[in-house]
């Protein structure tokens, strides 16, 4: 039997004829249609979450349109058409929470078909934290804002929807707010072990007690005293400033520092 030869390989085309840029790139992009294919709006929500009296708190605003009129929810708004999804996201939060350079990340796309009752609407959660001081920032004008209590029935890392509680009524969260909210719960809790996420919600200094009230509520329970100071200063994270608190009623615990080096560990 004869033996098989393989077909000779197609030849390239050179670069410049049809690569990035050619010619007939340019000549297809001319006459391409956009309209043949549906395209859904994309959007952005950011939870903005912060620690105060031992409770984590999220900034809603009120909706003053259809659909979910009148309900509150996250800080929302379309990615413009020449914008990046960070950069609709720092827009939004500054816009629509009056606050821009804080810590913001990315969570998750939430793209369920019937998310939103008007059209095909994806939406790229994301989350930031904020020291408490700024509970009294006034809002931008036109915002009704309002700090709620973040409530999960789930305990650990489990997962699933959080209540918003506002002069502790539970408030129905406009789209599936309550799912992306959920979520961020979820990732703080999972990132409590390996990345200094107390950094964005305490000032530059603070005691062990401090870092501990964080802790706990974000995980929705009480710690340990002894054990956690024991594992935060085990972790690396931390460092001692060699000064004590001032102008408390009881005796003055130390001052510490999260690590420069450990500040955007694991993000």
């Amino acid at each position: 039997m004869p033996r098989r030869r393989n077909p000779p390989a197609a030849k390239a085309a050179p670069a410049n004829q049809a690569g990035k840029g050619s010619a007939a790139e340019r000549a297809f992009l001319a006459g391409y249609d956009a309209a043949r294919f549906p395209r859904p709006s994309v959007a952005v929500d950011v939870a903005l979450l912060t620690v105060d009296e031992r409770r984590l708190r999220v900034l809603l605003t009120q909706r003053t349109e259809h659909p979910f009129l009148g309900h509150w929810g996250l800080l929302g708004g379309f990615v413009g058409f020449d914008e990046s999804i960070d950069a609709a996201a720092a827009r939004t939060l500054k816009a629509k929470g009056g606050h821009s350079g804080v810590f913001l990340e990315q969570l998750y796309t939430f793209g369920a078909p019937g998310r939103d009752p008007r059209t095909r609407v994806i939406s790229v959660a994301h989350y930031a934290l904020v020291h408490p001081e700024t509970l009294a920032q006034p809002a931008p004008q036109g915002q009704a804002l309002r700090w709620a209590d973040v409530q999960v029935s789930w305990a650990g890392e489990r997962g699933g929807p959080a209540a918003a509680l506002i002069d502790g009524s539970p408030q129905p969260l406009a789209f599936d707010h309550a799912e992306m909210l959920g979520l961020v719960v979820q990732r703080l809790r999972g990132k409590l072990n390996y990345a200094p996420i107390g950094f964005e919600l305490l000032p530059r200094d603070f005691t062990l007690f401090d870092l501990q009230q964080v802790h706990e509520a974000i995980l929705g329970r009480a710690l340990n005293k002894d054990s956690f100071r024991r594992r935060m200063l085990a972790s690396g994270l931390l460092a001692a400033t060699g000064r004590k608190e001032t102008a408390v009623g009881h005796r003055p615990a130390e001052l510490y520092r999260f690590k420069r080096n450990t500040r955007t560990a694991g993000r």
